[in-house]
């Protein structure tokens, strides 16, 4: 599957505060990791906002492709593993 970097896509936010408080993080050390994994590879700050990411983990709320790879690199994963697939939205709605 490939995607657009600027491609609007749906993570899968239970998945995403999953491996959070797998890491026993807050959603500020989650936030934190996002802006030292983006200063890391590309030597600009930049993190998403603490109302970002309660929309993405409460509500899946879309975001460009290329701030779910900084949210997977933050978690150390695949942004694959992030984005929430057709049966898994069926299965949240019911």
């Amino acid at each position: 599957m490939l995607f657009d970097d600027d491609a609007p896509v749906r993570p899968n936010g239970n998945t995403i505060r999953r491996l959070r408080h797998e890491r026993g993080w807050g959603p500020k050390s989650l936030i934190d990791a996002i802006s030292a994994a983006r200063v890391s590879a590309t030597g600009l700050g930049g993190t998403i906002t603490p109302n970002l990411l309660d929309g993405i983990e409460d509500q899946n709320e879309k975001i460009p492709y290329d701030t779910l790879c900084w949210i997977a690199s933050g978690l150390g994963c695949d942004p694959i593993e992030l984005v929430l697939h057709d049966e898994e939205e069926e299965t949240d709605d019911a």
